[in-house]
């Protein structure tokens, strides 16, 4: 089964990648089970630690060297992606609702997660203007927020000139 097929499954996310985890041949082990929750419950990508530590009691608390045998396991299959939202561990998603690319803030650590059309305009400057094919399912444009922006006065880069008063 591709990823493809995967996302356009019908059913709860959770269930899409229990069977998901079936139809590759997989068995869904208690750890496994544990981790998929863990991920479906998250309001965004979590770190492995995040996940072995309950998602703020949303889940039960696990050994972290499973959650990383898993993550890794999980992610061989295609039913999950870690992606680099800054400075930290790399975070981990479930990839059943579909790609998604990401903005982050350089101060806050906010992130913004985007379908990727949402993005065509600036991979298509980025195409015309240097050659390449721009993706940032892994690495994240990053940034400051409207939020750090306006309380610093900055403009849209790190280091730029305050905007003028």
């Amino acid at each position: 089964m591709t990823v493809a097929t995967l996302r356009s499954r019908p059913g709860s996310t959770l269930q899409t990648a229990f069977d998901h985890l079936r139809d590759v041949g997989l068995r869904l082990s208690a750890a496994r089970r544990l981790v998929l929750e863990a991920l479906c419950a998250a309001d965004g990508p979590m770190s492995a630690e995040q996940i072995a530590g309950g998602i703020g009691g949303r889940v039960p608390c696990s050994d972290l060297a499973s959650v990383y045998r898993n993550l890794e396991v999980l992610e061989q299959t295609g039913i999950v992606r870690h992606v680099h939202l800054g400075h930290g561990p790399g975070l981990y998603a479930l990839t059943t609702g579909g790609d998604r690319e990401y903005l982050t803030c350089e101060r806050c650590g906010d992130f913004r997660a985007l379908v990727p059309a949402e993005l065509d305009g600036v991979r298509g400057l980025i195409r015309e203007r240097f050659g390449y094919e721009a993706c940032f399912v892994h690495f994240p444009i990053v940034g400051l927020c409207r939020s750090c922006r306006s309380d610093t006065g900055a403009l849209s880069a790190p280091g730029s000139a305050p905007a003028p008063t």
